[in-house]
């Protein structure tokens, strides 16, 4: 095991899960954030986050997996407030070969990509969702929908 793997295995076992963003630095691809061990800690969903800053995107893991922890479930295609201020999100589920792609430490941690994640999905600013007809091309591009589409 080398220094990354024993600090994820150290974050778990200190906050119940590891943190992970992944940024393209020339801003071609959009970043992600994903969470590591919430499925082993709070026996519920990893989560990924995408299009939003690592700051913001690690911050919305961190609440979800406190709010799993507290016995709090979240589904595909229902509102859910408390995540963003003035902003419901939805969740949608993360198809394997995305979790093999996006989401490597996890699926490092649990021997493959057989394991349940979420996608944490949010609106424009206007209130449109990816999968709405106005929703444009850049907004698209920078929040790819993981899964079966929601609605």
């Amino acid at each position: 095991m080398n220094d990354y793997e024993r600090d994820i295995h150290a974050h778990i076992e200190t906050w119940g899960c590891s943190v992970t963003s992944v940024f393209d630095p020339d801003g071609d691809e959009p970043p992600f954030t994903y969470s590591i061990g919430i499925v082993k800690t709070c026996q519920a969903a990893e989560l990924i986050v995408v299009g939003l800053p690592p700051e913001l995107g690690h911050w919305l893991v961190n609440e979800y997996r406190r709010r799993v922890h507290a016995g709090e479930t979240f589904s595909p295609g229902i509102l859910y407030g408390g995540f963003l201020s003035g902003f419901d999100v939805q969740f949608g589920p993360v198809d394997r070969e995305h979790r093999a792609e996006y989401m490597r430490s996890a699926t490092w941690l649990h021997g493959g990509p057989d394991f349940e994640a979420l996608q944490l999905i949010w609106p424009s600013t206007s209130g449109v969702w990816p999968w709405d007809s106005a929703a444009d091309t850049l907004f698209r591009a920078n929040q790819p929908l993981l899964g079966a589409l929601c609605s």
